[in-house]
């Protein structure tokens, strides 16, 4: 939206252009008698004779506005912005009791004009004087008679003359150098904004709710957020960082207090909002909100102090009910939204994520369904890589947008099933294809938080503490067999052995791998392990876990001593080379690997399980001919480790004994599902030794935690062993 060309300012400033305005209205209103004199006389010549409907229509569009193409599709016609009439009509209706802040009528005219300017793209209106005679001519060809009537009654229209629009006079170029100083000494002298100047706005805001307040307001506000533009029109002159914060605070705050005043929208007991009833008020504001969310977004962009950009974003997600009807701009917000909720700080995060939530709680579920879908691709990009400095926003971004998605079921369904099956399809393409590049598209980063975050957002959308069974539960069998597909697929291509797709799916292998593949094996049962414990589905993870305590232990030959840091297992996927075969690896190893079985056979869908004695035999067996076997080297270098497995083992064997003594009063047959079901929910796992252990273990593993951010991050902390 830039400045009206010089002719144009020439033309308004010469008078002929209302003149010009007012004889097509009046030929608008001879031409509509001319049609309905046409109707009346000969109801059937428009469709028996095609070359006269033709001329119809194209008298009515060449006499329904004299304006070029560019002009129709402009935001603002000319005539309102001559008449100034885009408030003022509301104005005198809502605010009789406000006093007038300008003493002078004229300088309040010439404000409205600029106030139309700065909200409205006003189209180049240098050759409207040629396009008009050029359409008159085209009219004494087609219409004779119509023109000849002009000629009798409105010689005015006809006499219409374009040449004062037209520069090519010496005097013509003399005017114009003076109107460019003109235009210069007005730019100088731009009205300074002051604080009392803002007080008055916001008196009038507060008392009166003016609307004319509000269009002063935001016409400032337009200016603050466009402060180093050169192609915008400028109307005042802000030199002072004070006044600038004061003018975005009031115009971020005020702006929703007056509209939900003039235009209210209703809030359903759900949650979501509609957008304001169509009113002639409404209307008349319209564009003046939407310019103003406009400026909004453009402001995003340009703010630096973290609380004036957290207002920004808190205050506009306000305006969204009123804006929500333009799906461009929302469009841009959302993408602003979304690009602060992944590279801001974390308040600035909170916030973004907030007003994302706010648009996704609209009725139009077409906006749902943008925001569903864009916040999961924000999500991938995001999470290209994973670092210890890194690795908290995305866990932010994955539990924010788990909360987006469980806002409405049914509409997260279409987008779940098909990104779960997006995850499918390339672990389907990686196994036929059988190239490195292709086993690339299963063993990354992206695919790895994919998995945990649709395993986030199915756990909280089928709690079991959530009353009613979720759209959502179908899509946990499909996630499961994918997640544990990827884990038998990297496993064996680690091992230069690429299974086919039915071997996968039914075979059992005997699951030794290269060891650098472990980290991502842990990765997967981590995000099972959280599916479990909020849904209390089963899913067998002893398979996939066990291998790895073997292969560890009963290595043949002995770890190597290394200087090297432990391993951190939460940003890592794939082991370093350096890490193979050393003792500082095959512990850490061994201690994760130990805990997540712990922590699995401590979920209630394993511990509270009726059946539980009988789920750990297998278990139980393995680990026990581990630690007999005397073949490894290994074993004996990792003593510490080794009791570590023995006290689980010990755990595991108490907890068996405590089920089994709560168990025998049981009257009922396993086929009895309903009955099995109580008895399971009212098995408090926590009670249970391996309950215990677990969660001593856990917050031991907490501290450790803390102290090791605490290190990173430079303070003066000293790690225990």
């Amino acid at each position: 939206m830039g400045k009206a060309s010089k002719s144009t300012r020439k033309f308004a400033s010469s008078g002929q252009l209302k003149k010009t305005i007012q004889s097509r209205k009046k030929h608008q209103q001879i031409q509509k008698k001319i049609q309905g004199r046409r109707g009346a006389k000969g109801k059937g010549k428009e469709t028996s004779d095609p070359n006269a409907a033709e001329d119809i229509s194209e008298d009515e569009e060449e006499t329904e506005e004299h304006v070029p193409a560019k002009q129709a599709k402009g935001v603002k016609s000319v005539d309102a912005f001559l008449g100034a009439d885009f408030m003022d009509d509301e104005d005198s209706d809502e605010d009789e009791n406000v006093p007038e802040e300008g003493s002078d009528e004229d300088n309040e005219d010439d404000d409205d004009m600029s106030d139309n300017q700065s909200f409205a793209s006003i189209d180049d209106l240098e050759d409207e004087g040629e396009t008009h005679m050029l359409e008159l001519s085209k009219l004494a060809e087609k219409d004779p008679d119509f023109y000849k009537y002009l000629q009798e009654n409105d010689r005015e229209l006809l006499d219409f003359d374009a040449t004062p629009v037209q520069p090519g006079d010496d005097e013509d170029d003399e005017e114009e150098e003076e109107e460019e100083e003109d235009a210069e000494m007005e730019d100088d002298k731009l009205p300074i904004l002051t604080k009392e100047i803002l007080r008055s706005w916001q008196k009038a805001l507060l008392e009166h709710r003016s609307l004319k307040a509000l269009r002063k307001l935001l016409i400032a506000f337009r200016t603050a957020a466009h402060m180093n533009e050169e192609d915008v029109v400028h109307l005042w002159s802000i030199d002072s960082s004070t006044v600038y914060n004061k003018l975005i605070t009031t115009a971020l705050k005020y702006t929703p207090v007056v509209l939900n005043h003039h235009i209210p929208y209703k809030t359903q007991s759900n949650g979501k909002f509609k957008a304001p009833t169509q009113s002639a008020k409404q209307k008349t504001i319209q564009k003046l909100i939407l310019s103003y969310f406009n400026n909004i977004i453009h402001l995003l962009s340009q703010l630096t102090d973290t609380e004036i950009l957290q207002l920004a974003i808190t205050e506009s997600a306000n305006i969204l009910p009123y804006v929500i009807t333009s799906r461009k701009l929302i469009k841009l917000y959302l993408k602003k939204c979304l690009e602060l909720w992944s590279t801001g700080e974390d308040s600035v995060r909170i916030a973004a994520f907030l007003a994302i939530r706010r648009l996704a709680s609209s009725t139009d579920g077409a906006i749902m369904d943008v925001v569903l879908k864009n916040t999961y691709l924000e999500l991938v990009r995001s999470s290209k890589s994973t670092t210890a400095h890194k690795l908290p926003s995305i866990n932010l971004m994955k539990n924010s947008a788990s909360e987006i998605f469980c806002l409405d079921h049914s509409a997260a369904y279409q987008h779940a099933f098909g990104y779960i099956r997006q995850l499918a399809i390339h672990l389907r393409n990686s196994m036929k294809v059988k190239t490195k590049e292709a086993y690339k598209q299963v063993y990354n980063w992206q695919y790895v938080h994919s998995v945990d975050f649709w395993a986030l957002v199915l756990a909280r959308a089928c709690d079991t503490q959530n009353d009613g069974e979720s759209e959502l539960k179908a899509l946990i069998y499909p996630l499961v067999q994918v997640s544990l597909g990827a884990i038998k697929y990297v496993r064996l291509f680690c091992r230069g052995r690429i299974p086919k797709q039915s071997q996968l799916r039914f075979t059992s292998y005997r699951l030794i791998s290269n060891s650098r593949s472990f980290p991502f094996h842990l990765h997967i049962v981590r995000s099972l392990l959280h599916l479990i414990r909020h849904t209390r589905v089963y899913i067998p993870l002893s398979p996939y876990l066990l291998p790895i305590l073997t292969s560890t232990l009963t290595s043949t030959g002995k770890p190597k001593s290394s200087t090297l840091r432990p391993l951190d297992f939460n940003t890592s996927i794939r082991a370093p080379a350096q890490y193979l075969k050393t003792r500082i690896y095959a512990e850490g190893i061994i201690e994760e690997t130990t805990f997540i079985l712990a922590e699995w056979l401590a979920s209630p869908a394993v511990q509270g399980s009726v059946a539980f004695p009988e789920i750990i035999v297998p278990i139980i067996v393995v680990l026990r001919k581990t630690l007999k076997s005397g073949k490894g080297k290994a074993k004996i270098a990792l003593g510490k480790e080794v009791g570590t497995i023995k006290l689980l083992i010990e755990r595991i064997e108490e907890s068996s004994r405590w089920v089994e003594q709560r168990r025998k009063g049981i009257l009922f047959a396993p086929g009895k599902i309903t009955e099995v079901e109580q008895w399971e929910a009212d098995i408090n796992v926590e009670e249970a030794p391996l309950g215990k252990y677990v969660k001593v273990q856990r917050k031991a593993r907490e501290k450790r935690k803390t102290l090791e951010d605490k290190a990173r991050k430079g303070e003066d902390e000293i790690l225990d062993d």
